[in-house]
């Protein structure tokens, strides 16, 4: 049971703490709040810096951000952030505990200001808001 809820919270942490990583680069890592940032990248700090400051390692999880903000669309980096991610927690069951209380209650959508879209599932296709979008999907 217990490695089963680290692997559903991974499954919200990872896309929070890359969409930061990718907004941000290795920066991520410091503790700014920018106005500019949404909800979902906003979460993603706020988890990487609660993550990092009780994980064993944080230099393991640092360079994984590292390695994921010099190529945020490399899968392997990404894994190999989830992977620190999970490691941190599993060492720690306190911690999975503070991170769940973070994290927005499953199956609830959670959208991050005016005029943002919120999606509880998933989506196949292009979800956009704003004047002017212009949305490109490569297949």
């Amino acid at each position: 049971m217990y490695v089963s809820n680290i692997e559903v919270m991974l499954g919200q942490i990872v896309p929070a703490a890359g969409a930061a990583v990718a907004v941000y680069g290795a920066a991520v890592l410091r503790p700014v709040e920018d106005e500019a940032a949404g909800a979902t990248v906003r979460l993603g700090q706020r988890l990487l810096a609660h993550i990092r400051g009780r994980a064993a390692d944080p230099a393991a999880i640092d360079g994984a951000v590292t390695d994921l903000a010099t190529d945020p669309d490399d899968p392997d980096a990404l894994a190999a952030l989830r992977l620190q991610i999970r490691r941190a927690l599993a060492a720690d069951p306190s911690l999975v505990h503070e991170i769940a209380a973070l994290l927005p209650a499953a199956g609830h959508a959670q959208s991050g200001g005016a005029r943002s879209v919120a999606v509880s599932g998933s989506v196949s296709g292009i979800v956009s808001t704003g004047d002017g979008a212009m949305n490109i999907q490569r297949q």
